[in-house]
């Protein structure tokens, strides 16, 4: 059988630690291993982008975009890949189309070669933008279909999808498999389907959370999956991706050799067990996350499942809990089945707990109304009439790119900041504000200036 050496796309400085470590991982805790992971033999390293943006600014008093320095200068080799959200870059709304063009040039000038771009509904018109400025920019364009299950998620939707990214522009595509939801044959079928009508790389992204995630890379590589996602075990398996030690030694010796030295796994991962382990004494973190198998019933990821329960706590109904597991699918289902990952799985997740807690619909959030009105895009499914009503009456939908809408940003965010006391803030810092101003602001007035300035 011809060789087909399988790339590994390493996630322990990114997912592996935002789905085990609430996003806690401080570029301290990363260095000693930088020059190791380096030399390991990876196809990328994902380590910026996601929640890790936020998470440095709001908890950790980094500053991203001198992390990202940090790890480009001492990643030499190997490409560092970053988790970009389309038009919402790494927010939670809709950005100006210069916001978002200057974000992904600034990325790749700090350090970033690989931008892999996803948009919650797989409305590709919310990736134009930010695939054309990471295209212009030089970098490696990584188009995302965002899988789920629904009447309107088929295989030929997917293909229909990849085919849109491939005209578009994209170097590479990636099946984002954010709950754990893809079945080993599926996995099989989908990346047959998607091999027989395109001419590029398929990389596989999924979680272990359902308990099946590296019988589902056995399956996509034999089906020909150019490239893996997998997390070093000490932030690996549970809602984090499969093991990369155990695919390596999984794959060693067959045609998909991944051509990784199991030795210098084990290495790294004896290291990282006590990066994970200080990181579990020093923010008070859960140090047991099990695997939940529900979420093929649901289709709701554990951790979503978790906050929504403390949202009910809160509210004083927390024995609604099991007709929350009933009502979260029919709610999905009456906004148009978007695929639940953010900022619509959080659209979802609030809409059924006030249903749960007060009656259906008879509190609307401003974020489900603006979903129903098309500023997120187009939904896969169409909405249920009468929730429609509800909501916005006889208000129109859009049926444009919703992007369109938004004026220029950058002048206003940087007078915005002026006034805020900060008249010659460098463009990166305009950008964390246009992504976070409050948090921003905090950080820029009480951090520690040796770790925002000195080059580490």
């Amino acid at each position: 059988m011809e060789k087909k050496p399988v790339k590994i796309v390493e996630t322990v400085l990114r997912d592996g630690h935002q789905s085990l470590a609430a996003t806690r991982m401080r570029i301290s805790d990363m260095l000693p291993a930088l020059e190791q992971l380096d030399n390991a033999g990876y196809y990328a390293l994902e380590a910026w982008g996601g929640a890790t943006f936020d998470s440095c600014l709001r908890f950790l008093n980094e500053d991203p975009w001198q992390r990202l320095r940090t790890l480009k200068k001492h990643l030499r080799k190997t490409p560092i890949q970053m988790l970009l959200r389309g038009q919402n870059i790494l927010g939670y709304n809709h950005y100006a189309d210069d916001v978002v063009r200057e974000f992904v040039n600034r990325s790749v000038d700090n350090g970033v070669s690989i931008i892999r771009i996803f948009d919650a509904l797989n409305d590709t018109r919310n990736l134009e933008c930010a695939m054309r400025a990471a295209k212009e920019a030089g970098a490696h364009v990584q188009g995302c279909i965002v899988y789920t299950i629904s009447p309107y998620h088929q295989d030929k939707d997917f293909v229909q999808l990849g085919k849109e990214l491939a005209q578009m522009g994209a170097d590479s595509i990636c099946i984002k498999d954010m709950a754990g939801l893809l079945r080993p044959y599926a996995a099989e079928s989908l990346i047959r389907s998607l091999k027989a009508e395109l001419d590029l790389p398929i990389d596989l992204h999924t979680h272990f959370t359902s308990g099946m995630g590296d019988m589902t890379y056995l399956k996509a590589v034999e089906a020909g999956a150019d490239m893996i996602d997998t997390a070093l075990s000490p932030f690996s398996e549970s809602t984090s991706q499969p093991c990369t030690e155990s695919l390596v030694a999984t794959l060693e010796g067959t045609p998909y050799d991944t051509g990784l030295k199991l030795a210098e796994l084990n290495s790294l991962a004896d290291y990282f067990k006590d990066v994970r382990k200080n990181l579990i004494h020093d923010f008070n973190l859960n140090a047991n996350i099990p695997i939940d198998p529900k979420v093929l019933t649901f289709q709701i990821p554990g951790g979503m499942l978790s906050n929504l329960l403390n949202q009910m706590k809160e509210m004083g109904v927390a024995d609604k809990y099991p007709q929350l597991l009933e009502e979260m699918p029919r709610v999905r289902a009456e906004l148009g089945y978007p695929p639940l990952v953010t900022p619509t799985s959080q659209i979802v997740g609030s809409m059924s707990v006030l249903n749960v807690a007060l009656g259906r619909y008879k509190m609307i959030p401003r974020e489900v109304k603006d979903l129903i009105l098309g500023k997120y895009g187009r939904t896969p499914g169409p909405i249920d009439p009468e929730v429609k009503r509800l909501a916005i009456g006889d208000a129109p939908q859009i049926d444009h790119r919703p992007a369109d809408d938004i004026p220029p940003q950058m002048k206003k965010l940087r007078e915005k900041l002026a006034e805020e006391g900060f008249p010659n803030a460098p463009i990166e810092d305009v950008l964390s504000y246009a992504s976070f101003p409050e948090v921003t602001l905090n950080f820029l007035r009480h951090s520690n200036i040796g770790m925002k300035f000195h080059d580490l």
